[in-house]
């Protein structure tokens, strides 16, 4: 698959604007009547040139001869049917859904969030809240029921109560009985967007306006605001609470003894392995994966991990709600610059809540674009279509469907009928929200459908609408039928043909010659002392591994290598003396060499096995230019001279 890939991308590159911007769209040849234009023939010599290394290949006469050949293949291809194969079809889709990505979003909200989230994340915030919940398909009634006592709560506030004190009373997070609603320190991504918002927009010591989220209604009171302190890697020992008075006490007794066996120099690592209750750490030496603050559940294990340096490296016994803590520092990581992180925020925007802001945008450009339109009339008509069996999944769509059949929905020349919205709404019964009454149900899935369609739409015409986006696809369309062709009729042929490709070799000997060789041993170094030590031993008859031991150390080194060479190989000085046995010392740069010479070997042919490799792929050119050359006889080839001088022209 890798070799499959690389073999496309040879066809796929980024285009350039402006390629063939001064080049005149004629038909520059045709194939049994079918053209091919010379501005998409300028656009891929512009794009491929700098990948031919055959300087008579840039030459355009030699070009137009490959580009025709190329044409070939690809109408043999669909010829063969190859374009109708699951796999190819599959494979074309995959690639299609993952370019089109770059197109169905909007690059300057995108850019905007982005900033946002790099900006905010500068910084950690610690706050406090009340909830007031209400659910996101709340009835109007509701909804203003919710904002309104958010809103009393908000006011007692501004007159002086407590914030923390009316967050136990008040609010609806059961959690704000025992912290006062203080949710600790955050940075961005950590909670929901609109509260994310609402926090970084208020000033410290401030209590912000009521905010929506999915949860209901909060007021955010943020206590303190600092820089952000990136990440920390820490290990740990810890000793479990059980929560009784004498184990407890215990607890503490034990953290301290392993606090006086650290201070007396006993490892770290080992006591954290022998002692530890943390059961997930304790065999890796108490380490922990990196976090940041607010990744963890306890505040105070952070603000003593985040405290620790190389001069302060382990902390004194501390106390969290989990236990008895002493920690170690490893490293610290600074806040990355924006380049490194910003493909990571961009991905997890389009998982977050914020990632509704670009859809809103791209769909509101669509349908400036398109100018999409509801029949009102049809829309009203399927009122009476829906009831109150849709929330228990007992709904049935109508028997008669004829009446529904009535455009309901038009996007530019793609229209939608009444019966495709009624299928539509079926498909999602099992999972309908509970938004009552029916009709405000229906309206919600009518806003999804259309929203839907509309993209549908856009993206189903991107080739029309991006011209770069069509020949993307239109280029990584052929090479894809071109790896296959290729596979089908050259490459398989080229490996399994044994009596071929024995012909062809039997033909081509003289391109399959070994060059005059010796067997040997080649030593080298940078320091003569090592080599000449080496000429002893091997004089000796000393195995090349104990020669090595022995000389190999101090930093210093001498590198032995066992072989057959030629006679232009690198791997010795030109100065060597070709004769049995071992040579003087030589020089090469800065560089001492030494070679033995076991048997000299005179030039060759190689046997087939010896030169298989070469040989296959040799043979799978020659079958590949006798093919193109047997296209080329198979179909009727004109080519306009005068366009082509045109275009020449204009390329240089």
């Amino acid at each position: 698959m890798k070799i499959k890939w690389f073999f496309i991308c040879l066809f796929i590159l980024s285009i350039t604007s402006g390629f063939a911007q001064n080049i005149t769209k004629e038909v520059l040849f045709t194939v049994d009547g079918e053209p091919f234009y010379t501005d998409e023939f300028a656009r891929v010599y512009k794009k491929n040139i700098d990948l031919v290394k055959d300087e008579s290949q840039k030459d355009l006469n030699q070009y137009l001869d490959l580009y025709i050949g190329y044409k070939l293949k690809i109408i043999k291809a669909n010829k063969l049917g190859l374009q109708n194969g699951t796999a190819y079809q599959n494979e074309l889709k995959s690639y299609r859904s993952q370019l089109a990505k770059n197109y169905l979003t909007d690059p300057k909200v995108t850019k905007e969030l982005v900033d946002q989230a790099y900006e905010r994340s500068k910084f950690e915030i610690k706050a406090a809240h009340i909830l007031i919940s209400c659910d996101e398909n709340a009835s109007p009634a509701d909804t203003l029921k919710s904002y309104n006592k958010i809103l009393e709560i908000k006011n007692r506030i501004s007159k002086g109560e407590d914030f923390g004190k009316l967050a136990k009373e008040l609010s609806e997070d059961p959690s704000a009985k025992e912290n006062a609603g203080d949710l600790g320190f955050f940075s961005v991504f950590r909670m929901v967007y609109p509260f994310e918002s609402g926090a970084y927009k208020t000033a410290v010591g401030k209590v912000s306006e009521p905010i929506r989220t999915r949860f209901g209604y909060h007021i955010i009171k943020v206590l303190e605001k600092r820089p952000n302190r990136g990440e920390v890697n820490v290990a740990h020992i810890m000793i479990a609470k059980p929560g009784t008075k004498e184990g407890d006490t215990k607890a503490k007794d034990k953290i301290t003894e392993i606090y006086q066996k650290l201070q007396q120099g006993e490892k770290f690592e080992t006591l954290a392995e022998m002692f530890s209750e943390d059961q997930s750490t304790a065999k890796k030496g108490g380490v922990l994966n990196k976090f940041a603050s607010g990744d963890l559940t306890s505040e105070e294990f952070e603000d003593v991990a985040f405290s620790l340096s190389t001069s302060n490296p382990v902390s004194e016994p501390f106390e969290t709600d989990f236990g008895w803590h002493i920690v170690k520092f490893l490293q610290k990581f600074p806040m990355k610059p924006f380049e490194e992180v910003k493909s990571d925020l961009e991905s997890r925007i389009k998982k977050d809540e914020r990632s509704r802001k670009i859809t809103t945008s791209l769909v509101d450009k669509l349908s400036k674009k398109y100018s999409p339109k509801t029949d009102q009339k049809v829309y009203k008509s399927l009122e009476k279509v829906f009831d109150d069996s849709y929330y228990k999944g007992e709904w049935k769509q109508p028997a008669d469907t004829k009446p529904f059949e009535k455009t309901l929905y038009t996007v530019a020349d793609q229209k939608f009928t009444a019966f495709d919205f009624i299928q539509f709404v079926d498909k999602r019964q099992k999972l309908a929200p509970d938004v009552k009454p029916i009709s405000k149900l229906i309206e919600n899935l009518y806003q999804t459908f259309t929203t839907e369609k509309l993209q549908e739409y856009y993206n189903n015409n991107l080739e029309k609408e991006f011209p770069e986006f069509a020949d993307i696809m239109t280029e990584y369309r052929d090479g894809l039928l071109l790896f296959d062709l290729m596979e089908k009729e050259i490459w398989q042929k080229a490996k399994t043909d044994t009596i071929g490709l024995q012909n062809f070799y039997n033909s081509n000997k003289s391109a399959y010659r070994w060059k005059k060789r010796f067997e040997g041993i080649i030593a080298s170094s940078v320091t003569k002392d090592l080599v000449t030590k080496t000429k002893k031993a091997l004089k000796n008859k000393t195995a090349i591994a104990d020669i090595k031991k022995e000389l190999n150390k101090d930093g210093k080194s001498v590198m032995i290598t066992e072989g057959t060479f030629d006679e232009n190989s690198d791997a010795y000085p030109a100065t060597l003396a070709w004769k049995e046995g071992l040579s003087e010392v030589l020089q090469k740069g800065d560089y001492y060499y030494l070679v033995e010479i076991k048997k000299i070997l005179p030039a060759a042919d190689k046997i087939f096995e010896e030169a298989k490799g070469k040989i296959i792929n040799d043979y799978q050119q020659y079958l590949e230019s006798n093919w193109v050359t047997n296209l080329k006889k198979d179909f009727k080839i004109d080519v306009n001279q005068a366009a082509f001088e045109r275009v020449k022209a204009a390329l240089k």
